[in-house]
């Protein structure tokens, strides 16, 4: 995590599982703006972990560098919740 001029950014490598989760509600919560979460090191992620990204996304945060098969997972997520 790190702070920058246009807000926070998040840097997620390896594996988003339940056990992360936390850490990461916390690293964007305590953000002035939404954060941005940078997912191009982001190996895979658990059920959890892919509803933690989509709760995060739908409260402003920024997701870019996500994985393509993550990205698939959580727009059939979001398809879903509607």
């Amino acid at each position: 995590m790190r702070d920058e001029n246009d807000g926070r950014v998040v840097q997620l490598a390896g594996r988003l599982a339940e056990a992360q989760v936390p850490a990461l509600l916390e690293a964007c919560g305590g953000a002035h703006a939404p954060p941005v979460l940078e997912l191009s090191e982001l190996v895979s992620a658990d059920a959890v972990g892919i509803d933690a990204l989509l709760r995060v996304e739908q409260m402003g945060a920024r997701l870019v560098g996500v994985p393509e098969y993550i990205r698939l997972t959580l727009d059939a997520m979001a398809r879903e919740r509607r």
